[in-house]
Order: C-alpha cells, then sequence, then structure tokens
C-alpha cells in the first residue's frame, strides 16, 4: 500500500472525503459501521492502523508541516465515534442499539487508534503500535477496492 492509499483509506473510513460519500468503504468503515449501526466491523479497526502504520514517515516531528486531512481523519474518527458510541448520551447508547461489551471493545479501538497516532506524532514509531500488536500479533494489509 502506498502512501497515498493510506491516506485515502483512512478518509473513507473517517467519512471525510467526498468520495466517502459513494464508496462501499466509506459507507462501512470505521465511522459509519456506527451510524446506523451495524455492529464492529474488526476489519475497519486493522485497516485503520494499518494505514497509520504506512503513514507514520508523515507523522513524526520531524515533517515540516502536517498533512491537515490525515489529522482531520483521525481526529474526526476517534471524537465522533467516541460521541456517537462511547459516551452514555450518545446516540447508540441513549437508545440502546450497542451492548455494554461492544462498548468496551469500541472504546479499546479507539484508545488504540489515538494512541498510535500520538505516539506517531512524537516520533515514537516504535511504541505506537504496542497495544494493538499485543492484542492482534501482527498487521493485516487490506485489499484496496477500486469501484466505488
Amino acid at each position: 500500500m502506498t502512501e497515498e492509499e493510506a491516506k485515502r483509506l483512512l478518509m473513507l473510513h473517517s467519512f471525510s472525503s467526498d468520495e466517502a460519500i459513494d464508496h462501499p468503504k466509506g459507507q462501512t468503515g470505521f465511522l459509519m459501521s456506527l451510524r446506523p449501526y451495524r455492529g464492529l466491523i474488526e476489519e475497519n479497526l486493522h485497516e485503520v492502523l494499518y494505514a497509520l502504520y504506512i503513514l507514520q514517515k508523515r507523522l513524526g516531528p520531524d515533517v515540516p508541516h502536517l498533512d491537515r486531512d490525515i489529522v482531520t481523519a483521525v481526529w474526526g474518527m476517534c471524537h465522533l465515534s467516541r460521541a456517537w458510541g462511547v459516551h452514555p448520551d450518545g446516540m447508540l447508547r441513549s437508545n440502546r442499539l450497542i451492548t455494554e461489551e461492544d462498548v468496551h471493545r469500541l472504546e479499546e479501538w479507539i484508545d488504540m487508534i489515538s494512541y498510535a497516532f500520538l505516539n506517531l506524532l512524537e516520533g515514537n514509531g516504535d511504541e505506537a503500535f504496542f497495544e494493538y500488536l499485543e492484542s492482534y500479533g501482527a498487521f493485516r494489509e487490506p485489499k484496496l477496492e477500486e469501484e466505488g
């Protein structure tokens, strides 16, 4: 996967590009799988973290300018998924659409993504994916769909 493909994938998962409106990944990606709630899709976590792994050179402290689209995608995905699915007054919990087990799992996923992103911004690539790799063992390279 190239860096541009990884960026595109993050933007689809976060529903932060016009392409996401009609692309299947935009509809079933990390964020939009919560609205309407279709259950947690583990493949989405793997794709988001793999994309961050590919993009780590573009996120460290030696990079003169951060890509605003990447930051918006990750920040938006974490903020909105926490607001919708983890917060007690969020649409999924307040309407009893998500189980407590899935709330905890979603919170773990959000924490893995935000922890990886923070560490990448600080230049700690070795630490960034520690929790993810401890839980899942290895990265899973996504199969990219060109249609949409």
